[in-house]
């Protein structure tokens, strides 16, 4: 179920991508489901389509979801990849982490520092 706060300093669009980029993440809306049409969504959540249309959009920059023309919106299999490489990247990194004995707490703060960064440079933040 989607919720949107109006009270919120949170903008609806990204309120709406937040909590759909987390229901694919959590395989609550599983890959190839298909998400309802931007109009659909918008009248029953009472947002504008493009604040709809803004939110699907930016899932599927991110790769979560794909747009298939007249047939709508679906959850996309990309999704799964990615978390897959980044599962593969952690384990890389963990065999890293050993072999120069930085012990679990560093290699923590390691890795918070690098997604804080990642965040601050990203585009889409």
């Amino acid at each position: 179920m989607i919720v949107i706060d109006s009270t919120s300093p949170v903008p609806p669009f990204e309120q709406l991508r937040a909590q759909l980029a987390r229901q694919i993440q959590d395989h609550t809306l599983a890959a190839g489901t298909r998400l309802p049409t931007i109009r659909r969504l918008a009248a029953d959540l009472g947002l504008a389509v493009n604040t709809v249309g803004r939110a699907y959009r930016e899932l599927e920059v991110a790769g979560l979801v794909e747009a298939r023309g007249a047939a709508g919106s679906f959850v996309s299999a990309a999704g799964e990849e990615g978390r897959e490489r980044a599962r593969r990247a952690a384990a890389e990194y963990a065999a890293v982490i050993a072999g120069v004995g930085i012990d679990t707490d560093e290699a923590i703060r390691i890795v918070q520092a690098a997604l804080t960064n990642s965040t601050a440079t990203s585009p889409s933040s």
